[in-house]
Parts: structure tokens; sequence; C-alpha cells
């Protein structure tokens, strides 16, 4: 059984990141941020995992995740990025937008940067400039785009005090989360079950593609976008179905796959291993979902928890005319190459798990029962 650690912090998390590698270095990973929401005073955090697992002098384990360094959080912390090894981004349901950074010297966090208002209601109905929480960020340096509750699409640049781009109203609907599919292109989601691509080359307030989900339409809660192929995106939401996406066919899913009982807070596909996929849920679970080709033959990856089932995905479109093995697997319709193993990494239910986030063979999530979890032996 794989070894999966619990600290209790004494505030809800909201959002778990691990911190990146620099590039080429041949650690895993080691320091997370964590932001938290619902309570008194909300706090941006940042973590050490230590060595897991060993014991110290006292014979206790050393698998206590260290806190480093904390600093204020005004607001519920919506959403958090690391821009790069040394600042964090912050989204508030205050509408700000806050640039902390981190001194490893003296292990503080301080804010370099901030948009007080960068999103905001406006118009009638609303006081003269009431805030609208900034639901998601995504960070691709220089980059930082935003969006949030009032509809509206910000661009921002690190070093920059105004925005570079502001589509006003991109969205007459609340904007949940928002990826890069590449540079200039992003893909939003929405609270009636839309996918929008915007290129922001392009002049004017218009998507250059709309998606969709048909029937009921439940909101889309959150996206990502296969770290390979860009045309491949993964989102979930009020529902708890996963949904695969081919962005350059079709204004629907691929294939529609049953999963969590509630809302599904966060998907993301590993990054280094993207026939991986994490996800997790309002209903307390946190899946591993492996559609990598030798599934059947191989043995659960993770067996605590007790959840590790075989699902067939059901494929809305034909795929048979695109050369198969420039398919992603999460795009296979092949009926026996859809075969998808479903693994609990939890050992038991617990409050909403709000965010998750994978790094190598480390992964972290954090919940409302005020604990943080974190392994680092995923593929073991």
């Amino acid at each position: 059984m794989e070894e999966i650690y619990a600290k209790f912090v004494s505030q809800k998390i909201s959002k778990t990141r691990w911190r990146p590698l620099s590039s080429g270095s041949l650690q895993t990973a080691e320091t997370f941020a964590t932001g938290s929401w619902d309570n008194e005073e909300n706090y941006v955090s940042l973590w050490s995992i230590g060595d897991l697992g060993n014991v110290d002098s006292d014979g206790g384990f050393e698998g206590d995740h260290q806190l480093l360094c904390d600093i204020r959080h005004h607001g519920d912390v919506m959403d958090l990025q690391f821009f790069d090894q040394e600042r964090i981004v912050a989204a508030s349901s205050t509408g700000c937008v806050t640039v902390f950074l981190h001194h490893p010297n003296n292990q503080t966090l301080s804010v370099s940067q901030q948009w007080t208002t960068a999103h905001y209601h406006a118009g009638p109905g609303s006081p003269s400039c009431s805030s609208a929480p900034c639901t998601g960020v995504v960070c691709n340096s220089p980059e930082i785009v935003t969006v949030g509750e009032d509809g509206r699409i910000n661009l921002f640049r690190a070093d920059y005090k105004e925005a570079i781009k502001t589509i006003d109203n991109a969205d007459s609907s609340t904007l949940h989360a928002v990826t890069f599919l590449r540079t200039p292109e992003i893909l939003t989601v929405n609270s009636i079950g839309q996918l929008k691509i915007w290129d922001f080359r392009q002049q004017g307030n218009e998507p250059s593609q709309i998606l969709s989900l048909t029937g009921d339409r439940a909101p889309l809660h959150c996206v990502d976008r296969h770290p390979n192929q860009q045309h491949v995106v993964a989102t979930g939401g009020q529902d708890g179905m996963l949904s695969i996406w081919d962005v350059r066919q079709g204004t629907m899913p691929v294939s529609l796959l049953k999963a969590h009982e509630a809302e599904m807070w966060e998907v993301h596909f590993h990054p280094s291993n993207p026939d991986h996929l994490f996800t997790c849920s309002e209903d307390g679970s946190l899946w591993h979902w492996d559609a990598s080709t030798d599934v059947p033959e191989k043995s659960s990856l993770f067996h605590q928890g007790g959840r590790s089932s075989t699902f067939l995905s059901h494929s809305i479109s034909n795929q048979t005319n695109v050369h198969q093995s420039l398919i992603s697997s999460w795009l296979s319709t092949d009926p026996a190459r859809d075969r998808i193993e479903i693994t609990s990494l939890l050992p038991s239910r617990t409050l909403s798990v709000n965010s998750l986030d994978v790094l190598g063979p480390c992964l972290v999530c954090g919940t409302d029962a005020e604990a943080i979890y974190v392994t680092r032996q995923l593929f073991s």
C-alpha cells in the first residue's frame, strides 16, 4: 500500500500547487504552496515535504510537511499558480490578483505586484464598482491571464501596472477556469457548460471557437490541457462528469466519463506522463485515471480506498479517419483501448477535496477537512 501522508493545518485549503523544478533539475518536487478559504483569516503558505517516511531521532516520522512561511491574503484564495520558482500568483474572492515573492534566504513572502480591481461588477443593478471574485488564473511567463465571475478576461504582464489587454464582456455567465492552449490562445470554461477559445492576436471581444455540452449544460468548474497534444482538453463540472474534448473537430466532447458523485473541482493531466489523469471532488474523493494501453494486464496502482474499476468511455465522434498512432489514448474510440482504470487515492472519504497537483512521482491535495495530503510514490 502506498503511503499518503496527511497533515492537519487548521484551515480549509482551497488550492495546492507544486513549485516548478528548474529546467534540467534531477530533483523531485519538494516545495508546494497552498491557499486557504472560508477562514477568519486566509493565507498563502509555502511548505516543504522534507524526507517523507524517514524516522527522525525521536522515533517519529519526518513525513510531516513543514511550513516554510506564510502571508495573510485578503479574501478567499480562489486560484493559485506559480509564475516562476520565486513568484506565486493568487486570485482573490475580492477581485484582486496578487503576485507574492518568496525570499528563500529568510523564508518570507512579500507582495511584489497587485492588481486590486482586476475583476468587478459594473452597470445597472450593481454599486458603482462592486468587486467580483477572480475565479481563475494561468501563467505563461511573462504573461498572466485571469478570469472572473464578472465574465471578464485580463491579460497582465508581471512587471506592468496596467492590463495589457482586457476583454470586458467576454462572457455573460461566470468564467470558472482558464488554461493556455498555445502562447496567444487561451481556453475558458463557464457556468453554462461552454468552452471558449480566445486568440489574443484577434481584435474584438469574440471567441474564435465555442464548444459546449449538450443537454442540461452543467456548469464546468475546471479545465486542463494535455501537455503534449494541445488540442486535447479535459474538463469537469457540477455533475461530476469527466469530459474529454478534441478542439480541432466538432463542438461536443469526444467522450463523457461517469465520474464523481458531486462537483469535480479540479482535473490535471500528469505533466510528464499524460496517460495518467487526476480528479478531485466535493464528494471527498481523489481519483487517479490510468488510460495507458496496457491497463488490462496490470494490477491497480493504488489499492487503498477500495475503488478500482475499469470504465468504458462513451464515445461521441468517430475518429477512424485520424491516423491511429497520432491519437492520444484519451481520444481512442477502439473499445478494446477504451479501458480506463480508476483508483481512489484517499484511504477514506473526507470533506470536499478542493484542489490537487501532480509533479513527477509526487501528488498533493487540499481539503475542507483542514488537511493536506501528500504522496511521493505515485507510480511505485
